[in-house]
């Protein structure tokens, strides 16, 4: 089952490739865990596909996919997760990102991201 939506995000993103020529696409597959203290709560494996692009000190990305909800003594879960942000270069090797992201389900949970990149 794996190997068939590994498969099928592949397909997508090269079928949508040619919409745009700024916007490159990519495969994002990857797996988060959580723990509280010794407590292992399960894990959520997303099989993304998405775009990114940008112009000058502008960057962007927008993806989504299949996620592969496994709570940790549950059965899993297949949902949608999707998520976009950017970022601004405010000076040479600095810049601004941030990020929203969610995933569907009995209840529909988000998450976002702000924070800075130095480049050395």
């Amino acid at each position: 089952m794996i190997k068939q939506l590994v498969f099928g995000a592949a397909a997508g993103a090269l079928a949508l490739a040619p919409l745009s020529a700024t916007a490159k696409p990519y495969l994002n597959p990857e797996f988060n865990g959580a723990t509280v203290g010794d407590d292992y709560l399960g894990g959520a494996l997303t099989l993304d596909v998405g775009y990114e692009g940008g112009e000058g000190a502008y960057s962007w990305f927008i993806q989504g996919g299949p996620a592969i909800i496994m709570p940790n003594g549950s059965e899993n879960e297949i949902e949608f997760a999707g998520k976009f942000g950017g970022s601004v270069a405010v000076a040479k090797n600095v810049s601004v990102y941030g990020e929203l992201s969610g995933v569907t389900g009995d209840d529909f949970s988000w998450g976002s991201k702000l924070g800075l990149k130095y480049g050395f």
